[in-house]
């Protein structure tokens, strides 16, 4: 598969955030991640569906929505609507995750799972068949500018084997901590979708498009025609 760099939103300027979308466009990214944070299932607030919203008609990238909320079945219809072309939920926290998972695909848009650094990906097994991706997150989640936590790595191992054996297609995205030192060994593991935040991407005083060629260069993935 290719690797897709999927920026993430909450790290963007927000006082400039359609400027940014243009310029990660122009720099060859294919998605935007936007993290959505209700300040109970993680310790911050972010993004909701009316941000999204406002930002679909500025760009015509995927863009990826992921749930860290305390009801995230609550909130799927409206991260549809607002144009979400891929949303995904934490199997921690979810209960009822095949129900999740069938709703958002009802909804036409890619349907993810995500996993917390302490979570195994044998939790999986039973729904992983029905998932279009796969987040392993390589911090804990909640801020963006952390640590990658090197046990991501094998868990990213994991799902890749798992894809192999069972002739599956789902993506593996990660998230956290990505950078030019941490993405290759990402990528080498069996990822195929880097959200780039404070690490990577959207460094004080680096041009946008600056930051995206030089993770480029560090996977070795050129910027795909338009």
């Amino acid at each position: 598969m290719s690797v897709f760099l999927a920026p993430s939103m909450i790290a963007a300027d927000w006082s400039r955030p359609v400027e940014a979308m243009t310029e990660l466009a122009e720099a060859g990214c294919e998605w935007l991640h936007f993290d959505a944070m209700d300040g109970h299932f993680v310790p911050n607030l972010t993004l909701g569906p009316m941000f999204v919203e406002a930002m679909r008609p500025h760009s015509k990238l995927h863009f990826d929505c992921h749930l860290m909320l305390a009801n995230s079945g609550d909130y799927i219809e409206a991260f549809a609507k607002a144009g979400a072309d891929s949303i995904s939920v934490h199997f921690e926290g979810n209960p009822h995750l095949h129900r999740l998972v069938s709703r958002i695909k009802d909804c036409g848009a890619m349907a993810g799972v995500v996993l917390n650094p302490a979570t195994p990906v044998a939790f999986l097994d039973a729904i992983i068949p029905d998932l279009d991706y796969v987040l392993v997150m390589s911090v804990n989640p909640g801020f963006s500018g952390q640590k990658f936590l090197p046990l991501a790595t094998k868990k990213i191992g994991q799902l890749h084997r798992i894809r192999g054996e069972l002739g599956l297609s789902f993506r593996i995205q990660v998230d956290g901590g990505m950078s030019p030192q941490t993405a290759p060994q990402a990528v080498a593991a069996g990822a195929d979708v880097l959200v780039c935040g404070a690490s990577s991407v959207f460094i004080a005083g680096q041009p946008l498009g600056q930051s995206v060629a030089a993770m480029r260069a560090a996977i070795g993935v050129g910027q795909e025609p338009r």
